[in-house]
């Protein structure tokens, strides 16, 4: 690989981890206080509103369902218009937040699930109000579940990323598309395979650390 493509390849690097990054702690925002109030206002929880519930599950729904690549065009004019341009990394940030926050979201409301209901109780037979319970039970209870959910997210955000680059978003799946298989440079792909692969089991590998370093369980 000559000196200019490994340049290329460490700013695709770099532009994927932003990518990755930016996009990720954005869909933990968003994504963890969606999964809270769709426990909180389910049928039996601690602020029961099915129709909230409802109304919040078929957006959250809705928004899944849509192919990744798909949401990636049909937001252009939102992504234009947050970041004023449709092509680059911070413009892919837009779309790869926006599917990334349903998808945690739904991930975090099952891991806020399997907490014991019997500390729910308890909390609330000792006086404890709706912010105590979400802060004291809640998210300590189910924190293992909520940081692997959050790493099987920037797995999956890593290699929508990739497919970002497709249309323009650089990063290393644009190296790979424009220089890797438009140009035929078969160390381009390789490398960029080799780089995705070491980046995700890294991720992989901090987040199982911190899930078994939370885990009081057993």
């Amino acid at each position: 690989m000559s000196p200019v493509l490994f340049e290329l390849l460490i700013r695709s690097i770099w532009e994927t981890v932003l990518m990755t990054g930016a996009s990720g702690l954005i869909s933990l925002v968003f994504g963890l206080p969606l999964g809270l109030a769709l426990v909180a206002t389910d049928r039996g929880g601690i602020a029961e509103s099915l129709w909230v519930n409802r109304i919040l599950g078929a957006i959250i729904n809705g928004f899944r369902s849509v192919p990744f690549i798909i949401l990636l065009v049909a937001l252009i004019p939102v992504t234009r218009l947050i970041v004023g341009t449709s092509i680059g990394t911070w413009a892919a940030i837009v779309p790869l937040s926006i599917a990334a926050t349903p998808y945690y979201a739904r991930i975090a409301e099952v891991s806020l699930r399997e907490v014991d209901h019997g500390l729910i109780e308890a909390a609330r037979a000792m006086g404890g109000n709706r912010w105590t319970i979400i802060r004291e039970v809640l998210v300590p209870e189910a924190l293992p579940g909520i940081v692997a959910g959050f790493t099987v997210t920037l797995v999956t955000l890593v290699g929508a990323s990739a497919m970002a680059g497709a249309i323009g978003a650089g990063g290393l799946g644009d190296l790979a598309i424009r220089y890797g298989y438009q140009r035929f440079e078969t160390s381009v792909m390789v490398a960029v395979v080799v780089v995705l692969i070491v980046l995700v089991c890294g991720i992989q590998w901090i987040g199982d650390r911190l899930v078994a370093r939370l885990d009081h369980r057993g």
